[in-house]
């Protein structure tokens, strides 16, 4: 008898936008240690080059690409230089997002709802309609997406951001059902706060920190470590019959 490990990537290409940090930085790293070839993307290259060159330095296989994930050309450039470099992506792992605005929907300017929405939904969109081919053409693939438990309940405070966390939970059902057949698998991640950058205005408030740790089972905030490896494991042949699924990890909030 012959044991493999169900969750192993080696070999698969992986490209994972917003990895110079937080999140996706933790993805880039999970996916790295179980053999995948990551690309680390962000709009800022020297942050991306400093994962990367820390991943080879763990001994796994990494490369920096700049891309702003509001310009089409750049993701066509992204994945161009992916392609030339190591071939068809296998895992694409949409995770940049903004969060430009707190407060009530009623007070919320167009210009930002249009900004947020096309940051967060439009731009999953583009990525996960450039790798498509690809993917199809290879037997198959998976795209993961970033989401949060934001687009599965109501929030005072990052109403905004929900609403596109929302959307990318029925853009990954919707794309799941569309290219299943073709052996792409779709999926979302519904993080609850974690202790990243990104949620800084969140979880630094420790009276704030304080009440949602007391309702929550497990009575603190997550790491990005802990997301990281939930996005690996969507990649790998362990999730392989898995498609338009949200998996929610927030130490339980949402389970009371």
């Amino acid at each position: 008898m012959t044991l493999t490990d169900p969750f192993d990537l080696t070999g698969k290409v992986a490209v994972i936008t917003g990895a110079s940090r937080g999140i996706g930085r933790a993805a880039a790293e999970a996916m790295a240690a179980k053999g995948a070839k990551v690309v680390i993307s962000s709009r800022n290259l020297g942050p991306c080059e400093e994962v990367a060159a820390a991943i080879r330095d763990a001994g796994g296989e990494a490369m920096a690409i700049q891309c702003s994930i509001t310009h089409q050309d750049q993701i066509e450039g992204l994945i161009d230089k992916t392609e030339a470099e190591w071939g068809t992506v296998d895992a694409m792992v949409c995770n940049a997002a903004v969060n430009p605005y707190y407060g009530p929907l009623a007070d919320l300017p167009d210009e930002v709802f249009d900004k947020i929405m096309r940051s967060n939904v439009r731009s999953n969109l583009w990525l996960a309609k450039r790798v498509k081919d690809g993917m199809a053409a290879k037997g198959g693939g998976s795209i993961t997406i970033v989401s949060s438990i934001a687009g599965l309940r109501a929030s005072p405070m990052i109403a905004a951001y929900g609403v596109s966390k929302a959307a990318d939970i029925i853009l990954a059902k919707n794309l799941a059902q569309e290219w299943g057949p073709e052996g792409i698998r779709v999926n979302c991640v519904a993080p609850g706060l974690i202790k990243t950058d990104f949620a800084r205005a969140l979880w630094e408030d420790e009276t704030r920190v304080a009440e949602r740790n007391a309702a929550t089972p497990l009575r603190r905030i997550g790491e990005p470590h802990e997301i990281g490896g939930v996005v690996a494991f969507l990649a790998s042949p362990a999730a392989a019959f898995m498609t338009g699924e949200t998996l929610v990890a927030d130490g339980g909030v949402t389970s009371v």
